[in-house]
């Protein structure tokens, strides 16, 4: 992205009641941000969904001279930006309707022809999803995948500390500037993030830090991956809006079940529960469920029992999907004539019974 284009862009990013959707819709319609800049009023009231409040900020002049200053610290600090009708920009993000219009990084990173999931889970992760995390990005190094996640305590800075003990690339989504880190005591892990992966970020270098961020950020975190990887969650966390996030995306979600009693399994006993989320109780599920391929080995395929007994439920699902091939959970629902809890329950069932397994895209077929 050549500098007159950045100016102007950041420019545009810089405006209030102009975020990256609308953005994208006024840099559409006149070609590009500094088009944009440049047009008169009355030409981009007539843009579908564009109001007087909207660019009542866009002409002043300052938007301009708060841009300069932010390419002076990118060229500076040797900061990469990735614009998002660019090749340089990840291709996965891109698909998202709202992400950024530009992306800063550090480091070495490389998306290219690898599969890139997400790791998140609680900022106060028990000894059990620790393990249960280190064994996860152990049992998927043969894969070669890069393991995004937010850098912060917890679950974030355990998922990218496994991927760099086994040589993997790993990829940090900031909720801030690239001219800070937090927290702070991680620090020390920068160098090397950035000698096999690096640092993302959306935030200029004068956003003010805030707890809003983190919640804007998750939206990298889950646009960036094939799926997203809940380890532990309370009911409510930062995680579990990133699983959301990621199924809005139509992105597979997994979640590590555990017991019901336990504070910190609540909320990945719920996704799962709700559908939300595939049951992740061994590594090799990511792999098999996503299709991924080593090429000498492949995931391990659940071998189908012979002689099972079916009740009747289970019987008219077989049936279905002997003769529809791979099918949608709520199609499956529809056609056979029963609550999607039910169908989702006997699946279950049958899955564990060797008869079939589940599909990216939320699909079903017989094994």
């Amino acid at each position: 992205m050549i500098e007159n284009d950045l100016l102007y862009t950041l420019a545009l990013q810089h405006v209030p009641n102009i975020g990256d959707i609308t953005a994208k819709r006024l840099i559409s319609h006149c070609g590009s941000a500094e088009a944009v800049l440049k047009s008169k009023k009355e030409e981009l009231l007539k843009i579908d969904g564009i109001g007087t409040v909207t660019i009542s900020d866009l002409f002043k002049p300052h938007h301009l001279k708060e841009a300069e200053k932010e390419i002076r610290f990118i060229v500076e600090n040797g900061i990469k930006v990735s614009y998002f009708q660019e090749d340089n920009y990840p291709t996965k993000l891109k698909q998202c309707i709202d992400a950024p219009i530009l992306l800063f990084q550090t480091g070495a990173i490389n998306l290219e022809k690898r599969p890139i999931i997400s790791i998140v889970g609680a900022r106060k992760i028990t000894t059990n999803g620790i393990a249960f995390c280190e064994n996860l990005v152990e049992q998927l190094a043969p894969y070669n995948p890069i393991i995004i996640s937010g850098f912060a305590y917890g679950t974030d800075i355990t998922a990218h500390k496994a991927a760099m003990k086994y040589n993997l690339q790993t990829v940090a989504c900031l909720a801030h500037g690239l001219n800070q880190i937090y927290p702070k005591a991680h620090k020390k892990y920068m160098l090397d993030m950035e000698k096999n992966g690096g640092f993302f970020s959306d935030f200029w270098s004068t956003d003010t830090f805030n707890r809003n961020n983190f919640l804007k950020r998750n939206r990298v975190i889950a646009g960036l991956s094939q799926a997203t990887i809940v380890i532990e969650s309370a009911v409510k966390g930062g995680s579990l809006v990133t699983a959301d996030i990621a199924n809005s995306y139509n992105r597979d979600v997994f979640a590590v079940p555990g017991r019901t009693n336990d504070a910190q399994s609540i909320g990945c006993n719920n996704l799962i529960k709700h559908q939300k989320a595939h049951m992740l109780s061994t590594p090799l599920d990511v792999p098999y469920i996503l299709n991924w391929d080593l090429e000498n080995q492949k995931p391990p395929l659940i071998q189908k029992q012979l002689f099972v007994e079916l009740d009747a439920n289970e019987q008219i699902l077989y049936d279905y999907l002997k003769l529809h091939k791979k099918q949608p959970l709520d199609g499956i629902a529809i056609k056979c004539k029963m609550p999607i809890f039910k169908v989702a329950s006997i699946l279950l069932t049958m899955e564990l019974k060797g008869l079939i397994r589940p599909l990216p895209g939320k699909l079903f077929e017989l094994v």
